[in-house]
């Protein structure tokens, strides 16, 4: 029996605590483009839809007093979010100098790619994925 035929992914949906500090990281410091941002009455809450350079999506959404996400132990669920890049180097200076902390470049053993780890203003854990040999 074959699978379902999946064609890419679509997007991704991110719940945040502040909105306006959230929407400033996605779309300042990663320099995510905003397709529509939609305040949401019924549910008192914004969504904001953010594009990627692929056509992938995020979505970001503000609810009011959303429990913490659970960290360590890490557990069942999304683990992190993993950003394709061609020049890491580069866009670890880009953070930086924006006052993001970033860890140090790891090397994936299986892949032989370096990447690195950072938080959104949440915690949420994001990747930083060589994507390109250089």
């Amino acid at each position: 029996m074959k699978g379902v035929e999946l064609a890419g992914l679509h997007h991704v949906a991110i719940i945040c605590s502040d909105y306006a500090r959230s929407k400033r990281f996605y779309t300042e410091v990663l320099g995510l483009r905003v397709i529509a941002e939609t305040w949401r009455a019924a549910r008192d809450s914004w969504k904001l839809d953010l594009a990627l350079p692929d056509g992938t999506q995020l979505e970001l959404f503000s609810f009011l007093d959303p429990p913490p996400r659970p960290t360590r132990p890490e557990a069942c669920g999304l683990r992190h979010l993993a950003f394709a890049v061609t020049d890491l180097d580069a866009a670890v200076r880009a953070l930086e100098t924006r006052g993001v902390a970033v860890e140090p470049i790891r090397l994936d053993e299986l892949t032989g790619r370096r990447f690195t780890f950072f938080a959104d203003p949440d915690g949420l854990p994001l990747e930083l994925y060589e994507n390109a040999a250089r």
